[in-house]
């Protein structure tokens, strides 16, 4: 992979501290798409990513905090359980993100991966 051709990665923390994790989750916010209260996901080049991870890094205690960057493959499917985290009607440009969050699925269901559900949750 080149240096600038992007790519998809999953970014997540640990960090003790609040005030360190505040920093870190702003910054974060304003690079990447949250995907939970911890995790992000954002789709930069290699050169990109080393830039965003200098840049937490002077944000973070590296003796207590733990941030970790995964790249994910181009064809990235999610299984998703409880909220989801985008409003109905929403689109994303980006299709891999969209899997990811959920799309597609009511509150409730559970979704086989590259299976549409129709199906409303049984009540009982």
């Amino acid at each position: 992979m080149s240096v600038s051709q992007t790519r998809l990665y999953l970014i997540s923390y640990d960090i003790s501290d609040p005030r360190r994790l505040q920093r870190v989750h702003a910054f974060l916010k304003k690079h990447a798409m949250p995907v939970q209260y911890s995790v992000f996901v954002a789709r930069v080049s290699e050169r990109r990513l080393v830039n965003l991870l200098a840049e937490i890094n002077r944000r973070i205690d590296p003796r207590w905090d733990d941030v970790r960057a995964y790249p994910l493959p181009e064809r990235v499917e999610a299984v998703t359980l409880g909220r989801v985290y985008l409003p109905e009607g929403v689109m994303l440009a980006d299709s891999m993100l969209d899997g990811l969050l959920g799309r597609g699925r009511r509150e409730g269901e559970l979704q086989e991966p590259g299976e549409q559900c129709d199906k409303q949750p049984e009540s009982g």
